[in-house]
Parts: C-alpha cells; structure tokens; sequence
C-alpha cells in the first residue's frame, strides 16, 4: 500500500505574518518557516499504520519554494520512506484551483492508494484543498475526520459536524483529511535524523507532470490588500449601581442578545 501525506510549510504560527502590500501575498521570510502541525499529524496517521503493516510505503508530497526540503527533511526522520517536492517558479502565488491541479497531477504521477492531507492549513485556511483533489482525483474524499482506521481494502473513521457525528467509510484508493483531535506527531530521534539524509528525494517541475507553463497562470486576482485596523480600545464600564444594566444594554445594541419587547 502507498500512502501518500500532503505537506505544507507554512510560517511558524508563533511568529508575526505579515502580507506584502504589494503582491497580496503572505511575507514567509519575515518568520521562521515550519511543517504545518495539522500535516505532522496527518503525517502520524499514517506512519501509525505503516508501523502494523511491513508492506506500507509513507511518500510525502509537497508544493512549493526552495525552502520545503529542510522541512520534509523532518517528515522524513520522523519515519516517511520518501519525498517528493514539486517546485517550479511558475507556481509563485498559486490559488487554490491551481494548487489542487498540481497536486493531483503529482499524486497521479506517483501513484498511491490513499492520501492522507489535514482539514484546514494555518496559513491559508481555505480548507477546501482536500475535497478539490479528491474530485480532480475522481476517489472518495472522505474529510474532517476525528478517528481513521486504515485496512487492505478501505479507510473508514468518525465525523463531526455540527448536525452530529457520523461513521463513514471508503473502499481505497481514496484521500482523507484529518482534524486536530488526532494524536500529537512522534518526535524524530538521532537514528531518523541520519537515516533521512540518505532516502529518496524527488524534485519535479510544471514539465516533468505533464503541465504546461502557461497552465500555471493564477486563476483567481487579487485587486487590493490593507492592513487590519489597529484595535481600538473596549468600552469600559464602571460600576455606579447600574453595571449589569449597561452590560445588558451593550448586549442588546449589538445583537448579541434578544431586548425584551416592550
């Protein structure tokens, strides 16, 4: 069985992202640049079965600049069998759409029988990458899931909405994505530190998946950015017998609950 893990390097959630006013795009050199913590769990999904199953190969599967091997360099030590990167200078600020596009041609180009991604990345947060993928793919995208278990012949796991939790199940080959309630990552030790220096790395270009450079051309625009306003200073409510009748009135003026009618 070949699993492939979709991973992200995004900018380290406890630094300070800026966009650039200019591009609209999100400025990665102003902090440190990390594995997405949503991909190391799903990443941990996956390395879970391959630990119960001696015919398991863990691929994972980036896009991105030529800073992402450093960070699927850790994928690897974790446990991952190999990496293959997709970098080309065409894909600088891709959307979505053509995100998806590229990954689904770089999975079929790999061939597996499931994908495992996160639900949502800390950067962007679309978090309608998996289902995208999974269509161009034509396989069941079975998403948000809060439990996996992975067979020979399927996938199935727990899902959480806000109508209820249901149990749903897909005959393979099929992608997934996974929640936060998945356990945390396995750390790497010295031995998977060594060992990922020498396992298998793939680069490949737009040309090496069969995509044309001009294919490459953004399908969405954006026509102005701005910063986010300072925030500005709360109300402050001073008690003179009368506070929690302010504090209702406050309440009522922004609808945040119902005045009674009079």
């Amino acid at each position: 069985m070949r699993i492939i893990v979709l991973m992200k390097e995004v900018p380290d959630t406890w630094g300070n992202r800026t966009l650039n006013l200019e591009t609209g795009l999100l400025d990665r050199a102003g902090s440190e640049l990390v594995l997405d913590e949503i991909n190391e769990r799903a990443l941990e999904v996956a390395l879970t079965h391959s630990d119960s199953s001696k015919d398991a190969e863990v691929v994972l599967l980036a896009v991105g600049p030529a800073t992402v091997p450093a960070s699927l360099r850790k994928g690897l030590a974790m446990g991952a069998d190999r990496a293959v990167h997709v970098c080309d200078d065409a894909l600088l600020g891709a959307d979505m759409t053509l995100t998806a596009e590229v990954l689904a041609a770089a999975i079929r180009h790999i061939g597996f029988d499931l994908v495992i991604a996160g639900n949502i990345s800390t950067d962007g947060g679309g978090g309608a990458l998996p289902s995208m993928i999974a269509e161009l793919l034509g396989v069941a995208g079975v998403t948000s899931l809060s439990s996996v278990e992975i067979t020979d012949a399927g996938v199935a796991g727990r899902r959480t909405i806000e109508s209820g939790t249901f149990e749903v199940q897909a005959a393979l080959p099929a992608l997934i994505s996974i929640t936060e309630a998945l356990p945390d990552a396995r750390f790497s030790n010295f031995k998977g530190i060594m060992a990922a220096k020498k396992k298998p790395f793939d680069t490949l270009s737009l040309a090496d998946l069969g995509l044309a450079a001009d294919e490459s051309a953004n399908r969405s625009i954006v026509l102005s950015v701005a910063e986010r306003p300072a925030r500005a200073a709360g109300i402050k409510i001073e008690d003179a017998g009368d506070a929690g009748q302010q504090i209702a009135d406050f309440l009522t003026q922004n609808q945040l609950i119902k005045g009674r009618a009079e």
